[in-house]
């Protein structure tokens, strides 16, 4: 069965038209939120590698 591109995109329209979208506010915030946990998450696995990489020189006893 072959639907014709017109008729395809209203019914994308009519469907993007039926969802709830946040507002420009709400967007931002959420926004903030996600590249704060990012920077929170890239600190704690900086610490954590530096732990990890001082523990496995210590145990092989390489460099120095």
């Amino acid at each position: 069965m072959m639907i014709s591109p017109f008729k395809f995109m209203q019914e994308v329209r009519a469907e993007a038209q039926k969802g709830t979208w946040p507002a420009r506010r709400e967007t931002a915030v959420i926004a903030a939120m996600v590249f704060v946990m990012v920077g929170v998450a890239a600190i704690f696995f900086l610490i954590a590698d530096q732990i990890m990489r001082f523990v496995v020189t210590l145990v092989l006893g390489i460099g120095g």
